[in-house]
């Protein structure tokens, strides 16, 4: 189910904030690119934001604003950079960030299951690990989307990107595609599941922080 969105003008009116602040939140990270997103409207184009998201964003910042925090440690709070960030399965395991299953598939197509992922790594595992969860995909599937996170995934590096589960006549597949973006399949494709990648990281930044 598609989020609730609310428009960047109802957005400012509501949250008492400037076009000004916005722009400069999102410069900053504060509120993740990807939550910009462009509509047509009646009027034109128009921007919007996943609503019950920047509601809680926004406050979160004003409150840190009111304890006298600089945005450089707001940004550290809120969309902390784990770009370094490296953890072995164990950790993964013990903190429990993704299920078993999860990390035996991982482990199953490893060269190496000792060595330490790194963070786009263990994000891939989460994109997985919600699938698996869902029912969306079973363990067979699994490994197809594994691949193609494994594959791909490195290549949009900080670009957002969706993680596309398709089925069609019985056979499974899973591309990556930047976010937002308009995919088209035949009529006897079925879109399983879309999973924003960039929401997958910033829900394990919250974890792992």
């Amino acid at each position: 189910m598609e989020a609730e969105m609310i428009s960047k003008k109802d957005l400012l009116v509501s949250t008492s904030i400037s076009y000004g602040q916005l722009y400069r939140w999102k410069r900053k990270g504060l509120i993740p690119e990807d939550w910009f997103v462009r509509k047509s409207t009646f009027t034109g184009q128009e921007t919007f934001f996943p609503r019950e998201k920047v509601l809680a964003r926004i406050e979160k910042i004003k409150n840190m604003q009111d304890e006298d925090a600089s945005l450089d440690e707001i940004a550290s709070a809120v969309a902390p950079d784990l770009g370094e960030t490296s953890m072995t399965i164990q950790e993964i395991r013990e903190r429990g960030l993704v299920s078993t299953e999860a990390i035996d598939l991982f482990t199953e197509k490893a060269a190496d299951a000792t060595h330490p992922l790194v963070f786009g790594e263990v994000v891939s595992l989460s994109a997985l690990d919600t699938l698996l969860k869902t029912g969306e995909a079973s363990l067979d599937e699994g490994r197809v989307v594994l691949d193609a996170l494994s594959e791909n995934y490195p290549a949009f590096e900080d670009r957002p990107a969706d993680l596309i589960f398709v089925r069609r006549m019985g056979l499974s597949t899973a591309l990556l595609v930047s976010s937002g973006a308009e995919v088209l399949f035949d009529r006897a494709a079925k879109v399983i599941a879309r999973v924003n990648l960039s929401e997958s990281a910033e829900a394990l930044r919250a974890r792992i922080k």
